[in-house]
Protein backbone atom coordinates (compact mmCIF):
# COMPACT_ATOMS: atom_id res chain seq x y z
CA UNK A 1 0.00 0.00 0.00
CA UNK A 2 2.82 2.39 0.92
CA UNK A 3 4.54 1.65 -2.37
CA UNK A 4 1.36 2.35 -4.31
CA UNK A 5 0.84 5.63 -2.47
CA UNK A 6 4.44 6.63 -3.14
CA UNK A 7 4.10 5.84 -6.84
CA UNK A 8 0.82 7.79 -7.02
CA UNK A 9 2.47 10.75 -5.28
CA UNK A 10 5.39 10.75 -7.71
CA UNK A 11 3.04 10.57 -10.70
CA UNK A 12 0.90 13.41 -9.28
CA UNK A 13 3.95 15.62 -8.71
CA UNK A 14 5.24 14.90 -12.21
CA UNK A 15 1.86 15.75 -13.70
CA UNK A 16 1.70 19.00 -11.72
CA UNK A 17 5.22 19.94 -12.86
CA UNK A 18 4.29 19.16 -16.48
CA UNK A 19 1.20 21.35 -16.19
CA UNK A 20 3.27 24.14 -14.65
CA UNK A 21 5.74 23.91 -17.51
CA UNK A 22 3.07 24.10 -20.20
CA UNK A 23 0.76 26.67 -18.58
CA UNK A 24 1.28 30.08 -20.23
CA UNK A 25 3.02 32.70 -18.08
CA UNK A 26 2.63 36.46 -18.30
CA UNK A 27 5.78 38.53 -18.49
CA UNK A 28 9.20 38.54 -20.11
CA UNK A 29 10.54 39.89 -23.39
CA UNK A 30 10.63 37.91 -26.62
CA UNK A 31 13.66 38.35 -28.84
CA UNK A 32 13.08 38.12 -32.60
CA UNK A 33 15.69 38.43 -35.34
CA UNK A 34 15.00 38.95 -39.05
CA UNK A 35 17.03 39.59 -42.18
CA UNK A 36 14.87 42.38 -43.56
CA UNK A 37 12.80 45.23 -42.20
CA UNK A 38 10.12 44.70 -39.56
CA UNK A 39 7.60 46.82 -41.51
CA UNK A 40 8.21 45.46 -45.01
CA UNK A 41 5.30 44.29 -47.14
CA UNK A 42 3.87 41.78 -47.34
CA UNK A 43 3.73 40.33 -43.83
CA UNK A 44 6.58 42.15 -42.08
CA UNK A 45 6.82 40.59 -38.64
CA UNK A 46 5.90 43.82 -36.78
CA UNK A 47 2.92 44.78 -38.87
CA UNK A 48 0.26 42.48 -37.41
CA UNK A 49 1.68 42.89 -33.91
CA UNK A 50 0.98 46.63 -34.06
CA UNK A 51 -1.89 46.93 -36.52
CA UNK A 52 -5.26 45.23 -37.05
CA UNK A 53 -7.48 45.06 -40.10
CA UNK A 54 -11.22 45.34 -40.40
CA UNK A 55 -11.23 41.58 -41.00
CA UNK A 56 -8.71 38.79 -40.43
CA UNK A 57 -8.03 35.18 -41.33
CA UNK A 58 -7.70 32.57 -38.61
CA UNK A 59 -5.03 29.86 -38.79
CA UNK A 60 -7.35 27.73 -40.93
CA UNK A 61 -7.82 30.50 -43.49
CA UNK A 62 -11.40 31.27 -42.43
CA UNK A 63 -12.41 34.93 -42.51
CA UNK A 64 -13.19 36.35 -39.05
CA UNK A 65 -14.19 39.72 -37.56
CA UNK A 66 -11.45 42.04 -36.31
CA UNK A 67 -11.99 45.80 -36.02
CA UNK A 68 -15.28 45.27 -37.84
CA UNK A 69 -17.80 43.13 -35.99
CA UNK A 70 -20.16 42.57 -38.92
CA UNK A 71 -20.43 43.36 -42.61
CA UNK A 72 -23.08 43.07 -45.27
CA UNK A 73 -23.45 43.85 -48.95
CA UNK A 74 -26.26 45.22 -51.04
CA UNK A 75 -26.90 46.25 -54.64
CA UNK A 76 -25.39 42.98 -55.89
CA UNK A 77 -21.98 43.54 -54.20
CA UNK A 78 -21.62 47.13 -55.44
CA UNK A 79 -21.92 48.42 -51.87
CA UNK A 80 -20.63 47.08 -48.55
CA UNK A 81 -21.05 48.40 -45.02
CA UNK A 82 -18.85 47.36 -42.11
CA UNK A 83 -20.01 47.98 -38.54
CA UNK A 84 -17.08 48.76 -36.22
CA UNK A 85 -16.32 47.08 -32.93
CA UNK A 86 -17.24 49.56 -30.16
CA UNK A 87 -14.85 50.82 -27.50
CA UNK A 88 -11.58 50.17 -29.35
CA UNK A 89 -8.78 52.70 -28.91
CA UNK A 90 -5.48 53.31 -30.63
CA UNK A 91 -2.28 52.92 -28.65
CA UNK A 92 -2.17 56.66 -27.86
CA UNK A 93 -5.69 56.56 -26.42
CA UNK A 94 -7.43 58.02 -29.47
CA UNK A 95 -10.80 56.40 -30.15
CA UNK A 96 -11.06 54.18 -33.20
CA UNK A 97 -13.75 55.88 -35.26
CA UNK A 98 -15.09 55.29 -38.73
CA UNK A 99 -13.43 58.56 -39.78
CA UNK A 100 -10.05 57.27 -38.55
CA UNK A 101 -10.59 54.06 -40.51
CA UNK A 102 -11.39 55.95 -43.70
CA UNK A 103 -8.34 58.17 -43.24
CA UNK A 104 -6.08 55.13 -42.84
CA UNK A 105 -7.52 53.33 -45.86
CA UNK A 106 -7.23 56.46 -48.00
CA UNK A 107 -3.59 56.88 -46.99
CA UNK A 108 -2.73 53.26 -47.77
CA UNK A 109 -4.72 53.02 -50.99
CA UNK A 110 -5.25 56.35 -52.70
CA UNK A 111 -5.35 54.86 -56.21
CA UNK A 112 -6.13 51.51 -57.84
CA UNK A 113 -8.20 50.46 -54.82
CA UNK A 114 -10.80 47.66 -54.85
CA UNK A 115 -13.41 50.41 -54.33
CA UNK A 116 -14.35 53.76 -55.88
CA UNK A 117 -15.37 55.51 -52.65
CA UNK A 118 -15.13 54.83 -48.93
CA UNK A 119 -16.90 57.00 -46.37
CA UNK A 120 -17.66 57.15 -42.64
CA UNK A 121 -21.28 57.16 -41.46
CA UNK A 122 -21.57 56.93 -37.68
CA UNK A 123 -20.21 53.51 -36.62
CA UNK A 124 -20.22 52.31 -40.24
CA UNK A 125 -17.56 52.30 -42.94
CA UNK A 126 -19.25 52.17 -46.35
CA UNK A 127 -17.55 51.13 -49.60
CA UNK A 128 -19.04 51.71 -53.05
CA UNK A 129 -17.90 50.70 -56.50
CA UNK A 130 -19.20 50.71 -60.08
CA UNK A 131 -18.11 47.08 -60.40
CA UNK A 132 -19.11 44.26 -58.03
CA UNK A 133 -16.78 43.82 -55.02
CA UNK A 134 -17.49 40.15 -54.39
CA UNK A 135 -14.38 39.51 -52.31
CA UNK A 136 -13.99 42.84 -50.48
CA UNK A 137 -14.15 41.43 -46.90
CA UNK A 138 -11.33 39.00 -47.72
CA UNK A 139 -9.27 41.67 -49.48
CA UNK A 140 -9.55 43.93 -46.42
CA UNK A 141 -7.81 41.23 -44.35
CA UNK A 142 -4.64 41.69 -46.41
CA UNK A 143 -1.53 43.47 -45.23
CA UNK A 144 -2.09 46.57 -47.37
CA UNK A 145 -5.28 47.51 -45.56
CA UNK A 146 -4.17 47.26 -41.92
CA UNK A 147 -5.41 50.25 -39.93
CA UNK A 148 -2.95 52.88 -38.67
CA UNK A 149 -3.64 56.16 -36.93
CA UNK A 150 -2.92 58.97 -39.40
CA UNK A 151 -3.60 61.96 -37.11
CA UNK A 152 -3.86 62.32 -33.33
CA UNK A 153 -6.28 64.54 -31.41
CA UNK A 154 -4.25 67.63 -32.29
CA UNK A 155 -4.42 66.82 -36.00
CA UNK A 156 -0.72 65.96 -36.17
CA UNK A 157 0.79 62.78 -37.59
CA UNK A 158 2.03 60.37 -34.88
CA UNK A 159 5.78 60.28 -34.33
CA UNK A 160 5.79 56.47 -34.60
CA UNK A 161 3.55 53.70 -35.87
CA UNK A 162 0.27 53.68 -33.92
CA UNK A 163 -2.33 50.96 -34.30
CA UNK A 164 -4.78 48.97 -32.21
CA UNK A 165 -2.86 45.67 -32.08
CA UNK A 166 -1.56 43.62 -29.14
CA UNK A 167 1.78 45.49 -29.04
CA UNK A 168 2.74 49.16 -29.33
CA UNK A 169 5.99 50.76 -30.43
CA UNK A 170 8.19 52.12 -27.66
CA UNK A 171 11.40 52.83 -29.56
CA UNK A 172 13.90 51.95 -32.25
CA UNK A 173 17.59 52.07 -31.38
CA UNK A 174 20.70 50.39 -32.80
CA UNK A 175 18.68 48.25 -35.18
CA UNK A 176 16.26 46.98 -32.50
CA UNK A 177 12.54 47.74 -32.64
CA UNK A 178 11.06 47.67 -29.12
CA UNK A 179 7.40 46.80 -28.59
CA UNK A 180 5.40 46.72 -25.33
CA UNK A 181 2.19 44.84 -24.62
CA UNK A 182 -1.00 46.83 -25.19
CA UNK A 183 -2.69 46.50 -21.80
CA UNK A 184 -6.12 47.44 -23.13
CA UNK A 185 -6.06 45.57 -26.44
CA UNK A 186 -9.55 44.67 -27.66
CA UNK A 187 -8.47 41.08 -28.37
CA UNK A 188 -6.90 40.59 -24.92
CA UNK A 189 -3.54 41.27 -23.34
CA UNK A 190 -0.58 39.38 -24.82
CA UNK A 191 1.37 37.07 -22.49
CA UNK A 192 4.76 38.67 -23.15
CA UNK A 193 5.46 42.09 -21.64
CA UNK A 194 7.44 43.08 -24.70
CA UNK A 195 9.10 42.07 -27.94
CA UNK A 196 12.45 43.20 -29.29
CA UNK A 197 12.90 42.76 -33.05
CA UNK A 198 16.46 42.95 -34.31
CA UNK A 199 16.44 43.80 -38.01
CA UNK A 200 18.88 43.32 -40.92
CA UNK A 201 20.47 40.30 -39.27
CA UNK A 202 22.09 37.65 -41.49
CA UNK A 203 20.39 34.26 -41.23
CA UNK A 204 23.58 32.51 -40.06
CA UNK A 205 23.91 35.06 -37.24
CA UNK A 206 20.24 34.59 -36.33
CA UNK A 207 20.76 30.84 -35.98
CA UNK A 208 23.88 31.36 -33.86
CA UNK A 209 21.99 33.69 -31.51
CA UNK A 210 19.17 31.13 -31.27
CA UNK A 211 21.64 28.42 -30.24
CA UNK A 212 23.15 30.73 -27.59
CA UNK A 213 19.76 31.69 -26.16
CA UNK A 214 20.02 35.30 -27.35
CA UNK A 215 17.03 34.93 -29.70
CA UNK A 216 13.65 33.20 -29.35
CA UNK A 217 12.40 33.42 -32.94
CA UNK A 218 14.53 33.49 -36.10
CA UNK A 219 13.85 33.12 -39.79
CA UNK A 220 14.29 29.97 -41.83
CA UNK A 221 14.08 30.81 -45.56
CA UNK A 222 12.41 28.16 -47.71
CA UNK A 223 15.70 27.17 -49.32
CA UNK A 224 17.24 26.49 -45.89
CA UNK A 225 14.40 24.50 -44.29
CA UNK A 226 16.15 21.19 -44.90
CA UNK A 227 19.42 22.51 -43.48
CA UNK A 228 17.63 23.79 -40.37
CA UNK A 229 16.09 20.37 -39.79
CA UNK A 230 19.46 18.70 -40.25
CA UNK A 231 20.85 21.01 -37.58
CA UNK A 232 17.97 19.96 -35.29
CA UNK A 233 16.43 23.40 -35.02
CA UNK A 234 12.84 23.49 -33.77
CA UNK A 235 11.17 24.62 -36.98
CA UNK A 236 7.58 25.65 -37.62
CA UNK A 237 6.55 26.14 -41.22
CA UNK A 238 3.47 27.01 -43.21
CA UNK A 239 2.01 25.13 -46.16
CA UNK A 240 3.12 26.44 -49.58
CA UNK A 241 1.45 29.86 -49.35
CA UNK A 242 3.98 32.08 -51.13
CA UNK A 243 3.66 32.22 -54.91
CA UNK A 244 6.98 32.89 -56.64
CA UNK A 245 6.10 34.42 -59.99
CA UNK A 246 7.60 36.41 -62.82
CA UNK A 247 5.69 39.61 -63.60
CA UNK A 248 6.03 40.99 -67.12
CA UNK A 249 5.48 44.51 -68.39
CA UNK A 250 3.67 45.49 -71.57
CA UNK A 251 6.04 48.00 -73.14
CA UNK A 252 8.72 47.71 -75.80
CA UNK A 253 9.26 44.15 -76.99
CA UNK A 254 6.93 42.85 -74.25
CA UNK A 255 3.97 44.67 -75.80
CA UNK A 256 3.81 41.59 -78.05
CA UNK A 257 1.95 38.73 -76.34
CA UNK A 258 4.05 36.21 -78.31
CA UNK A 259 7.23 37.61 -76.76
CA UNK A 260 5.71 37.25 -73.31
CA UNK A 261 4.61 33.72 -74.19
CA UNK A 262 8.15 32.88 -75.29
CA UNK A 263 9.49 34.03 -71.93
CA UNK A 264 6.90 31.90 -70.09
CA UNK A 265 7.87 28.84 -72.14
CA UNK A 266 11.62 29.36 -71.64
CA UNK A 267 11.69 29.34 -67.83
CA UNK A 268 13.06 26.16 -66.23
CA UNK A 269 10.99 25.74 -63.06
CA UNK A 270 12.65 22.42 -62.25
CA UNK A 271 16.06 24.05 -61.84
CA UNK A 272 14.63 26.67 -59.51
CA UNK A 273 12.91 23.99 -57.42
CA UNK A 274 15.73 21.44 -57.29
CA UNK A 275 18.81 23.63 -57.09
CA UNK A 276 17.96 27.01 -55.59
CA UNK A 277 15.00 26.24 -53.34
CA UNK A 278 16.21 22.75 -52.38
CA UNK A 279 12.98 20.94 -53.30
CA UNK A 280 10.85 22.92 -50.87
CA UNK A 281 7.25 23.68 -51.75
CA UNK A 282 5.85 22.76 -55.17
CA UNK A 283 6.50 23.50 -58.82
CA UNK A 284 3.49 25.29 -60.31
CA UNK A 285 2.22 27.04 -63.40
CA UNK A 286 -1.01 28.09 -61.66
CA UNK A 287 -1.89 31.05 -59.48
CA UNK A 288 -3.38 28.80 -56.79
CA UNK A 289 -1.82 25.69 -55.18
CA UNK A 290 -3.12 22.26 -56.19
CA UNK A 291 -4.37 21.50 -52.67
CA UNK A 292 -6.43 24.68 -52.74
CA UNK A 293 -7.88 24.70 -56.27
CA UNK A 294 -7.78 21.05 -57.30
CA UNK A 295 -6.89 21.96 -60.90
CA UNK A 296 -3.31 23.25 -60.76
CA UNK A 297 -2.03 20.04 -62.40
CA UNK A 298 -3.84 21.03 -65.62
CA UNK A 299 -1.25 23.79 -66.22
CA UNK A 300 1.97 22.40 -67.67
CA UNK A 301 5.13 23.17 -65.69
CA UNK A 302 7.56 21.76 -68.29
CA UNK A 303 10.05 23.98 -70.02
CA UNK A 304 9.56 24.16 -73.82
CA UNK A 305 12.58 25.85 -75.37
CA UNK A 306 11.53 24.95 -78.92
CA UNK A 307 8.20 26.69 -78.43
CA UNK A 308 9.99 29.69 -76.93
CA UNK A 309 12.09 30.02 -80.10
CA UNK A 310 8.99 29.61 -82.31
CA UNK A 311 7.05 32.29 -80.46
CA UNK A 312 9.95 34.72 -80.41
CA UNK A 313 10.52 34.11 -84.15
CA UNK A 314 11.73 37.22 -85.91
CA UNK A 315 10.85 39.62 -83.14
CA UNK A 316 13.32 42.41 -82.41
CA UNK A 317 15.92 41.42 -79.84
CA UNK A 318 16.42 44.64 -77.93
CA UNK A 319 17.59 44.47 -74.34
CA UNK A 320 15.05 43.84 -71.59
CA UNK A 321 15.74 44.53 -67.93
CA UNK A 322 15.06 42.19 -65.05
CA UNK A 323 15.06 42.64 -61.27
CA UNK A 324 14.01 40.65 -58.22
CA UNK A 325 12.38 41.60 -54.95
CA UNK A 326 14.57 40.65 -52.01
CA UNK A 327 18.05 39.18 -51.95
CA UNK A 328 19.74 35.80 -51.46
CA UNK A 329 17.75 33.05 -53.17
CA UNK A 330 15.58 35.57 -55.03
CA UNK A 331 18.61 37.09 -56.74
CA UNK A 332 20.00 33.65 -57.59
CA UNK A 333 16.63 32.63 -59.01
CA UNK A 334 16.49 35.79 -61.14
CA UNK A 335 19.97 35.10 -62.51
CA UNK A 336 18.99 31.52 -63.35
CA UNK A 337 15.88 32.76 -65.19
CA UNK A 338 18.02 35.28 -67.09
CA UNK A 339 20.20 32.39 -68.30
CA UNK A 340 17.06 30.51 -69.42
CA UNK A 341 15.97 33.54 -71.43
CA UNK A 342 19.42 33.97 -73.01
CA UNK A 343 19.10 30.39 -74.27
CA UNK A 344 15.79 31.40 -75.88
CA UNK A 345 17.45 34.31 -77.68
CA UNK A 346 16.52 37.17 -75.34
CA UNK A 347 19.01 39.86 -74.35
CA UNK A 348 18.39 40.20 -70.60
CA UNK A 349 20.20 42.74 -68.45
CA UNK A 350 20.03 42.35 -64.68
CA UNK A 351 19.01 45.45 -62.75
CA UNK A 352 19.61 46.19 -59.09
CA UNK A 353 17.13 44.83 -56.54
CA UNK A 354 14.10 47.08 -56.22
CA UNK A 355 14.68 48.83 -59.55
CA UNK A 356 11.50 50.58 -60.62
CA UNK A 357 9.94 49.84 -64.01
CA UNK A 358 12.03 46.80 -64.91
CA UNK A 359 10.58 44.81 -67.81
CA UNK A 360 10.64 41.59 -65.77
CA UNK A 361 10.31 41.39 -61.99
CA UNK A 362 10.63 38.24 -59.89
CA UNK A 363 8.11 38.64 -57.07
CA UNK A 364 6.49 36.84 -54.17
CA UNK A 365 2.72 36.91 -53.60
CA UNK A 366 0.95 35.70 -50.47
CA UNK A 367 -1.87 33.20 -50.82
CA UNK A 368 -4.00 33.69 -47.70
CA UNK A 369 -7.45 32.41 -46.89
CA UNK A 370 -9.35 29.34 -47.99
CA UNK A 371 -11.57 30.99 -50.63
CA UNK A 372 -10.08 30.42 -54.09
CA UNK A 373 -11.77 33.37 -55.79
CA UNK A 374 -10.69 35.81 -53.08
CA UNK A 375 -7.12 34.46 -53.07
CA UNK A 376 -6.87 34.80 -56.86
CA UNK A 377 -8.24 38.34 -56.77
CA UNK A 378 -5.75 39.33 -54.08
CA UNK A 379 -2.82 38.08 -56.18
CA UNK A 380 -4.08 40.09 -59.14
CA UNK A 381 -4.49 43.24 -57.04
CA UNK A 382 -1.00 42.84 -55.61
CA UNK A 383 0.30 42.49 -59.15
CA UNK A 384 -1.46 45.69 -60.21
CA UNK A 385 -3.82 43.75 -62.46
CA UNK A 386 -7.18 44.64 -60.88
CA UNK A 387 -9.90 42.14 -61.66
CA UNK A 388 -12.96 41.02 -59.77
CA UNK A 389 -13.13 37.23 -59.42
CA UNK A 390 -16.69 36.20 -58.65
CA UNK A 391 -16.32 32.62 -59.89
CA UNK A 392 -16.85 29.95 -57.24
CA UNK A 393 -16.87 26.52 -58.93
CA UNK A 394 -13.56 24.88 -59.79
CA UNK A 395 -14.52 24.73 -63.47
CA UNK A 396 -15.33 28.43 -63.64
CA UNK A 397 -12.20 29.37 -61.68
CA UNK A 398 -10.05 27.27 -63.99
CA UNK A 399 -11.47 28.98 -67.07
CA UNK A 400 -10.97 32.39 -65.48
CA UNK A 401 -7.38 31.63 -64.53
CA UNK A 402 -6.65 30.22 -67.96
CA UNK A 403 -7.80 33.49 -69.56
CA UNK A 404 -5.58 35.46 -67.16
CA UNK A 405 -2.46 33.36 -67.69
CA UNK A 406 -2.87 33.25 -71.48
CA UNK A 407 -1.97 36.95 -71.47
CA UNK A 408 1.39 36.11 -69.83
CA UNK A 409 1.51 39.23 -67.65
CA UNK A 410 2.22 36.97 -64.68
CA UNK A 411 4.06 33.61 -64.89
CA UNK A 412 3.68 31.36 -61.80
CA UNK A 413 6.80 29.36 -60.93
CA UNK A 414 6.79 27.86 -57.42
CA UNK A 415 4.63 27.67 -54.30
CA UNK A 416 6.89 28.08 -51.26
CA UNK A 417 6.38 27.69 -47.49
CA UNK A 418 7.41 30.21 -44.83
CA UNK A 419 9.41 29.00 -41.87
CA UNK A 420 10.78 30.06 -38.48
CA UNK A 421 12.88 28.40 -35.80
CA UNK A 422 11.99 28.88 -32.15
CA UNK A 423 13.99 28.67 -28.94
CA UNK A 424 13.53 26.13 -26.15
CA UNK A 425 11.90 28.55 -23.70
CA UNK A 426 9.14 29.68 -26.08
CA UNK A 427 5.67 28.15 -25.96
CA UNK A 428 2.47 28.34 -28.06
CA UNK A 429 3.84 29.98 -31.19
CA UNK A 430 1.55 29.62 -34.17
CA UNK A 431 1.75 30.86 -37.74
CA UNK A 432 -0.99 33.06 -39.12
CA UNK A 433 -2.67 32.35 -42.44
CA UNK A 434 -0.03 34.52 -44.14
CA UNK A 435 2.80 32.50 -42.55
CA UNK A 436 3.93 35.20 -40.11
CA UNK A 437 4.38 34.25 -36.43
CA UNK A 438 1.53 35.16 -34.09
CA UNK A 439 3.48 36.21 -31.00
CA UNK A 440 0.49 37.63 -29.14
CA UNK A 441 -0.35 34.14 -27.85
CA UNK A 442 3.26 33.07 -27.21
CA UNK A 443 4.70 32.82 -23.71
CA UNK A 444 8.09 32.22 -22.10
CA UNK A 445 8.49 29.11 -20.00
CA UNK A 446 11.06 30.52 -17.56
CA UNK A 447 8.93 33.51 -16.47
CA UNK A 448 7.73 33.41 -12.86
Amino acid sequence: MFRRLAISFVISVAAMNAMARTRPHYGGTLHVEIAGDAWERPAGVARRLVYDGLTQFDTNGTLRPALALTWEQDNNFHRWQFRLRPGVRFHDGSPMTSAAIVSSLTASCSANCPWDTVKAVGPLVIFSNDSPMTNLPALLASDQFLIALTANGDGRSPASAVGTGPFQVTGFNNGVLALAANETCWSGRAFADGIEIRVHRAVRDQWLDLSLGRADVVEVPAEQLRLAQQQHLSVIQSPPIVLLALQLGESGMLANVKARGAIAAAVDRGALYNVIFQKQGEVTASLLPQKMSGYSFLFSTERDLNRAHQLRGGLATGAITMSAEGDGAMQLAAQRIALNLHEAGFNVQMAAAGTQHADLVLRQFLIAGSDCGAAMERILWDAGLPASVADKTSEDLYKRELSILDNHRIVPLLDLPRGYAIGARLRDVHLRADGSPDLSSASLEDVR
